[in-house]
């Protein structure tokens, strides 16, 4: 157990090292993420202005104010932060295509577990980077939090649906890219994910805007747990009885793509054939 332990630490460290070794690059790439905040904010002054006829905090869409809004499109921003996992499926199916794979076959290391190392590295690298900018950016828009601050349990279940859409977001992604033992391209079919991600993910309008039958149906998904959900705990837009459930099922979703990526590497593997040195 301890030799695992030191293996999966040494992965670990090593990892966030290398990202370090790039932080210049990687802090100007992390900078310029926040730009697109300045743009949405314009973006839905417009759309309030012509709602509430020049009175902006007055108009109201499916219950959000202008400032509501913003808050959520910033929170949102830390969720997608957390849940997001560029080239993660791409990257998977690639070593499968081209027989990279084959390492994690010969040697005593775990691919699915190594990869969750190294994603864990990415995003302590992040924010390590993005930490100050972030506080910048809530703190210049702390206008916009017009409720004012959640409690001090709900900011710890907000932090533990932040850690929870990360799994989610990176065992959701290692199963598609597990597909790839199956279908040796899966372009297309995470075309198809990324534009349904965006929209029912909650990081392009609140999920709860959508009307029915379409809220119902997006409710029995998994992606409103990657944006949506951690931004409207923190908003109180769920509370009691609805923000146990949301938090256990969101765990549940958690449980089930482990499970499911587990699976689809383990037959994955069965049937995989690897030739050369």
């Amino acid at each position: 157990m301890m030799v695992r332990v030191v293996t999966w630490w040494t992965i670990l460290r090593i990892a966030l090292e290398e990202r370090l070794v790039y932080r210049g690059d990687f802090a100007l790439g992390t900078l310029m993420r926040f730009l697109p905040i300045i743009t949405q904010i314009f973006l839905w002054w417009a759309v309030f202005e012509a709602i509430g006829d020049g009175q902006r905090s007055e108009g109201q869409i499916a219950g959000y104010r202008f400032e509501n809004m913003v808050a959520y499109y910033l929170l949102t921003m830390v969720s997608r932060a957390f849940s997001s996992m560029p080239g993660l499926a791409s990257g998977i199916a690639r070593q499968i295509r081209d027989g990279e794979v084959k390492k994690y076959l010969i040697q005593p290391v775990d691919m699915i577990g190594f990869l969750l190392l190294t994603r864990i590295a990415h995003k302590i690298a992040y924010y390590s980077v993005a930490l100050l900018p972030f506080a910048l950016v809530f703190y210049l828009c702390r206008g916009f939090f017009i409720d004012g601050w959640p409690d001090s349990t709900t900011l710890l279940l907000f932090v533990a649906t932040l850690i929870m859409a990360f799994l989610l977001g990176f065992f959701l992604e290692a199963t598609m890219g597990l597909i790839g033992f199956w279908f040796l391209e899966v372009t297309s079919l995470l075309f198809i994910y990324m534009l349904l991600s965006f929209f029912l993910s909650g990081h392009m309008f609140p999920l709860d805007m959508l009307p029915e039958p379409w809220l119902s149906i997006v409710n029995l998904m998994p992606l409103k747990y990657l944006a949506f959900f951690p931004a409207a705990v923190f908003l109180g837009n769920v509370q009691g009885p609805e923000l146990v459930q949301g938090v256990m099922i969101q765990a549940g979703w958690v449980v089930f793509f482990i499970i499911t990526a587990r699976i689809a590497f383990a037959r994955g593997v069965k049937r995989y054939s690897g030739f050369g040195g």
